[in-house]
């Protein structure tokens, strides 16, 4: 097997689970996630990424894609019912997420994770060249720095949550809480979307663990893990480009037209998942309805509900919530060949995501939380004009860095109803002066930055950065 100076670890492989017409893979784009904020970082350079190739049974061999090397790793139908929809999405998931949803417990989980994620530390040691860096991401594999470490201790390890992480008093409901904190202190740096996750971590480990911590440092006995905060962002030059091509903008017209050439759409982009809010917003744009302060003649929504977790019991639970909640808000507001909402459970690809994006005037992301939220990024780096008006939940980690947004509390319902008018109502001259300020830090603060910023961090000598590019 060849190996890399830089490894990825990350429960899912990037790429799709079907090929191209002429036998390629692609990678996998999703609206935000981590695919979309490590491909501009990984293609064309020597790296390879360890991961989940989706379904179960032997892994498969993959080719390469764009100089990226597939390693893959294999998953039994017990792996993938008992750790990553059982422990990973029915016991973390929900925890990290401000418990929206109830955490379970069950031991047998428990045993399913550590399993799996000894499985994806040994195939992580066998990818990485001596001396290697292995970045490994999220919370499906909390163990893997720990055990990565007592397999190759020559390995620079770095961990990145692209999710929240809980309070001291949430966390502290976790039976196994102490196995996963010593899980993520193998690392040499462990990151977070915000600088209080940092601090939830620190505290955790010094009341659980009695180690001596701070917000940036802990010792693990002769070891030194730092920590830190580093708000993952989007390739905005990319995005620029995209929304900028005469067939994208074409495009845009075109939807526009196709929806009746309202006075002005709302656009909301989620995976169907509890934590992105998508009941209350679907409530409070009723109400708005219903009082006659949003028409259906001259506003239209469009929600699109990516599939997520289909076979996790309150994935499809909601799923059935939300479409029942659509189809009567459209039988009595909407009329014939004007629906109130546009209802769309399907991923889009690129081109097609970006011009949804050029034709919504108001961008409504308003999840109940949220570690980063990239669709909130992307929607900012699409508007190359400086129009349209971002209507942002404070409890997303987006919030921080996008303060010219029209930030809501989702929990509130009069407050998320109050900010959608708001921004449906803006001056031309407000809109612009916000989305100004907020594409200029996001082209100062893009995904180069943050790669850089981790693996300065994180390559104390310099050598990966030099290789993979990420010093300009």
């Amino acid at each position: 097997m060849r190996q890399s100076p830089l490894v990825v670890v990350a429960n899912r492989l990037p790429v799709d689970d079907s090929v191209a017409p002429d036998g390629a893979f692609e990678w996998r784009r999703s609206p935000g996630g981590l695919v979309s904020a490590l491909h501009p970082l990984l293609r064309n350079t020597p790296a390879a990424w360890v991961g989940w190739a989706g379904g179960t049974g032997p892994a498969p061999h993959l080719p390469d894609v764009d100089g990226v090397r597939m390693h893959t790793v294999a998953l039994t139908g017990d792996d993938l019912r008992d750790h990553y929809e059982g422990f990973a999405n029915a016991t973390l998931w929900p925890l990290y997420h401000d418990a929206v949803e109830q955490p379970e417990y069950h031991r047998r989980w428990w045993e399913a994770y550590q399993r799996v994620n000894q499985r994806f530390a040994e195939a992580a040691a066998e990818a990485a060249e001596p001396g290697a860096t292995v970045w490994v991401q999220d919370y499906h594999l909390q163990l893997v720095p720990g055990l990565l470490r007592e397999l190759r201790p020559d390995l620079r390890i770095g961990f990145f949550l692209h999710v929240p992480f809980p309070p001291p008093e949430l966390f502290m409901q976790l039976p196994r809480r102490t196995e996963l904190l010593r899980g993520m202190l193998g690392a040499d740096l462990i990151g977070f979307q915000r600088a209080q996750a940092a601090h939830n971590f620190a505290q955790l480990v010094a009341k659980v663990l009695g180690l001596p911590a701070t917000d940036r440092r802990i010792n693990v006995g002769e070891r030194v893990v730092r920590v830190g905060a580093f708000p993952v962002s989007i390739d905005t030059a990319e995005m620029a480009a995209l929304a900028a091509r005469p067939e994208v903008a074409d495009r845009a017209r075109r939807l526009r037209q196709d929806l009746g050439d309202p006075e002005r759409v709302v656009l909301s982009v989620d995976r169907m998942d509890y934590t992105k809010g998508i009941e209350q917003r679907l409530k409070a744009y009723r109400e708005l309805l219903a009082s006659g302060d949003v028409k259906v003649r001259d506003t239209v929504l469009i929600q699109v509900a990516v599939p997520s977790r289909d076979r996790v019991a309150q994935y499809q639970i909601l799923r059935d919530r939300v479409e029942h909640q659509v189809g009567r808000i459209n039988g009595e507001f909407g009329r014939v060949g004007e629906p109130a909402i546009h209802y769309l459970s399907q991923p889009f690809d690129r081109a097609e995501l970006v011009a949804l994006y050029r034709t919504a005037d108001v961008m409504a992301v308003t999840p109940l939380r949220d570690g980063m939220n990239l669709v909130a990024k992307e929607y900012v780096a699409a508007r190359v004009d400086d129009t349209g008006a971002l209507l942002l939940s404070e409890f997303a980690g987006a919030a921080a860095e996008l303060e010219q947004a029209y930030l809501v509390n989702p929990h509130d319902l009069d407050g998320l109803k109050q900010g959608l008018l708001a921004a449906l109502r803006a001056t031309p001259e407000d809109v612009a002066a916000r989305m100004r300020a907020m594409r200029g830090h996001l082209l100062r603060d893009d995904i180069h930055a943050w790669a850089r910023s981790y693996l300065t961090a994180l390559d104390e000598t310099g050598s990966l950065l030099r290789r993979i590019g990420t010093t300009d």
